[in-house]
C-alpha cells in the first residue's frame, strides 16, 4: 500500500482490471492502431494499461515517479523504469503510441510533460490522453478542509473559482477542454479527437450488477447528448504528430 502522502499527490491508482478499464482501452484501439506498435504508458503505476498492451505488442514501454510502483510493476512486466514525465528516458520519436492515463494531474509541470510526450513520439505516431474535466460535478481526488486531507467524492468543488478551489484541491490539476488543449499550442501536432466520458461505475457493479448496467447505460448515452456530453468525468484527447 502506498503511504498517505503518496496517494495524495499520486492519486489512488486502480489495482483491479474492470470494465471501465477495458471500455477505455477499447476507445484507446479505435483512434490508435495497437498491433506491433511500440508503446508508452507515461506514469504507468502498477502497469495495468502496460499489461493489457502486451496482448496487442511486445513492444510495451512504462515509467512512473515511484521507485515502489516500479520495482513491484518488474515483478511481472518487462521495461518498466522510473523517470517523471517531464524527463523521459528515451530517444527522439521512438513511439508509435504514447499514453497519458489521468497523471497529467498530477506532474510538477504539465506543459513539460506534454512537450516530452511529443518529442518520444514519431512523425504520425498518436498520444492519448485521458485527464479530469472540470465540468465534472465532483472532485475525485479528496480535498483538504480545515488542515485535513479529505479523501472522497467532493461534490461542487471543480465549479469554484481558481482561488478557492486551489485552496481545497490545489494538489491535483483539473482541465477545461481549452485549457488540455492550450498544453499542445506551439507543438507539430493536431487534434484527432477529443470527447468526454462519464465513469465506469465499477465499484457499484461489485456490489449491485444490474444497477450498474443500468446506471452505466444512462450515463453512456449522456456522452452523445449535446448538453450533457461536456460534463463526463474526463477529457479522451487523442493528438497525432505531424509528419514533418
Amino acid at each position: 500500500m502506498m503511504s498517505e502522502d503518496k496517494a495524495i499527490t499520486l492519486g489512488h491508482p486502480s489495482y483491479v482490471w474492470r470494465a471501465g478499464q477495458e471500455r477505455r482501452l477499447e476507445m484507446i484501439r479505435r483512434h490508435a492502431p495497437l498491433e506491433g506498435a511500440r508503446i508508452l504508458d507515461v506514469g504507468c503505476g502498477l502497469g495495468m494499461y502496460v499489461r493489457a498492451f502486451r496482448r496487442f505488442s511486445d513492444q510495451v514501454y512504462g515509467v512512473d515517479v515511484d521507485p515502489e510502483k516500479v520495482a513491484q510493476a518488474s515483478q511481472e512486466l518487462p521495461h518498466i523504469q522510473t523517470a517523471p514525465a517531464e524527463e523521459l528516458p528515451f530517444a527522439d520519436g521512438l513511439f508509435d503510441v504514447v499514453l497519458l492515463h489521468e497523471v497529467l494531474e498530477h506532474v510538477d509541470d504539465d506543459r513539460q510533460a506534454v512537450r516530452e510526450t511529443h518529442r518520444v513520439t514519431k512523425a504520425g505516431g498518436r498520444i492519448v490522453v485521458f485527464a479530469p474535466n472540470r465540468l465534472w460535478p465532483w472532485e475525485t481526488h479528496g480535498v483538504f478542509w480545515r488542515g485535513q486531507y479529505r479523501f472522497g467524492n467532493v461534490p461542487l468543488v471543480n465549479y469554484l473559482p481558481n482561488l478557492l478551489r486551489n485552496k481545497l484541491a490545489g494538489h491535483v490539476r483539473v482541465y477545461t477542454r481549452r485549457g488540455l488543449r492550450r498544453l499542445f499550442h506551439g507543438l507539430p501536432a493536431r487534434i484527432l479527437h477529443h470527447s468526454t466520458i462519464y465513469p465506469g461505475f465499477d465499484n457499484l457493479a461489485v456490489r449491485r450488477l444490474a444497477l450498474a448496467r443500468l446506471v452505466r447505460g444512462v450515463a453512456y448515452t449522456f456522452e452523445r447528448m449535446p448538453l450533457l456530453r461536456s460534463c463526463g468525468l474526463s477529457h479522451f484527447l487523442v493528438v497525432q504528430r505531424d509528419l514533418s
